[in-house]
């Protein structure tokens, strides 16, 4: 297998066209080419400067899952932080586990921080949202967003082997003069369903104007989590993520 380490999208442009399949740790890909076969030729954008942005609002689909730290909202860093074992995170990165994963660890993350990823064709870079990236697999190069007020998330055990461990994700966003904007995500098995409504009333009435959404579906031991987590995000407004220089 002839691996290509392109250093600039056009580059990685003619990997793509040149028949090139994309990588990263190549974690959920290995076992596969070990039994079915490896492809002649592969292309890694760990070289690619686009794919390795990582800051307040960004973060490339080449960066590894250990890389990710206080640089990036807490519920995306958190996200992160509960994917597989070190070994595991030190090899995995963000374009594999949205894009090759079942699981899609991250996935509640960047649908309550509101991301737009940015995706490779054959016509260039161009963005789209997150559902495109779920249902068409495309070849991501990051994921861009604007900064939250505030994130949490939890990661509920799970036995090894059995369904996915129950996920809940919140983002608190100011919402140009309209007031604050909850979107709160929820992976429950391999489904992953996501809700937002304003939040400038109190606790009670935000958790009952969020079952009027898509989370509305979520079984009663869903909503045990995510009530607290609401409640939690919404009564600490003030001890909000903390402000960073520039990246």
């Amino acid at each position: 297998m002839l691996l290509r380490l392109p250093t600039s999208v056009s580059e990685a442009q003619e990997c793509l066209a040149a028949g090139a399949v994309p990588i990263g740790g190549a974690t959920l890909v290995w076992a596969t080419w070990q039994r079915d076969g490896f492809p002649e030729l592969s292309v890694s954008f760990r070289e690619l400067p686009e794919a390795n942005v990582i800051g307040r609002e960004a973060v490339g689909a080449a960066v590894v899952l250990n890389r990710i730290d206080d640089r990036v909202p807490d519920v995306l860093r958190l996200a992160a932080a509960t994917v597989g074992t070190g070994a595991v995170r030190r090899t995995a990165t963000v374009g594999g586990n949205l894009v090759g994963s079942t699981l899609r660890c991250l996935l509640p993350a960047a649908l309550v921080l509101d991301a737009r990823a940015a995706v490779l064709d054959s016509d260039g870079v161009h963005e789209t949202d997150l559902a495109e990236v779920v249902a068409k697999r495309p070849t991501l190069l990051g994921l861009r967003w604007r900064a939250p007020i505030a994130s949490a998330y939890r990661k509920l055990p799970a036995e090894a082997g059995g369904e996915p461990p129950l996920v809940v994700a919140s983002a608190l966003h100011a919402d140009d003069g309209a007031g604050d904007r909850l979107l709160v995500a929820v992976r429950d098995g391999y489904d992953v369903l996501s809700g937002g409504t304003p939040c400038d009333t109190d606790a009670g009435q935000v958790l009952h104007a969020l079952r009027g959404t898509a989370l509305g579906d979520l079984p009663a031991a869903a909503w045990e989590v995510v009530g607290p987590q609401v409640t939690g995000l919404l009564e600490g407004r003030g001890n909000r993520d903390s402000p960073r220089l520039p990246d």
